[in-house]
């Protein structure tokens, strides 16, 4: 994998740790303001900007305890220039349920990244629940 991939890559394994982690200053920093999104919170909607997002970071009991993992399964890149990428994987998080017993979530997730002002900025996400 080129220099490029690897980093956008690391970038976007970052943004998965803090929404994991409700780390929501580390979210703000790699999003830009004007962010869009189909998710499944959203009900069919596109949400665009921020707020919709900090309201699930500032739920009572975020993040949830015990810690969680998080990892990108086949991650895919598709770069758009110099300036642009595509990031789309199914994403797994491990974490403990009530019981203590592991369980793994999925997603599917594609995520845009554009360089804005000489930093990579997430700019729009699709997730949707895996099968």
């Amino acid at each position: 994998m080129n220099e490029l991939v690897l980093e956008l890559l690391a970038l976007n394994q970052k943004l998965l740790e803090s929404i994991v982690g409700g780390d929501w200053k580390t979210y703000e920093t790699l999003c830009d303001p004007s962010i869009t999104c189909l998710e499944p919170e959203a009900r069919g909607q596109v949400v665009a900007g921020m707020a919709f997002h900090k309201y699930y970071f500032d739920l009572p009991g975020s993040p949830q305890k015990p810690a969680k993992n998080v990892s990108m399964a086949q991650p895919h890149v598709r770069l758009l220039g110099h300036e642009g990428a595509v990031i789309s994987y199914v994403r797994l998080t491990q974490s403990l349920d009530a019981s203590g017993s592991p369980q793994t979530g999925r997603m599917e997730e594609t995520r845009v990244w554009q360089k804005i002002n000489g930093a990579w900025k997430h700019v729009h996400f699709h997730r949707s629940p895996g099968a």
